[in-house]
């Protein structure tokens, strides 16, 4: 049986200035609040940590609990 990319994740390589496939798929999951984000829909990351965010107030979020 064939598994759709819909129905799995993209693993992504962040950059500064961008994000790059490295396994394809629609979305990726916000490393706070576990939410699906469509890549087309992806605004904020960690490059440092390698972790997507669904909004900016969870970036943040994240940023400050650990620091």
């Amino acid at each position: 049986m064939l598994m759709s990319s819909k129905t799995e994740p993209a693993q992504l390589h962040f950059g500064p200035n961008g994000f790059r496939v490295l396994r394809s798929g629609n979305f990726v999951n916000c490393a706070v609040s576990g939410a699906r984000i469509p890549l087309e829909d992806l605004r904020y990351w960690s490059v440092d940590r390698q972790e997507a965010y669904a909004s900016a107030e969870l970036a943040t979020q994240r940023l400050t609990d650990e620091a």
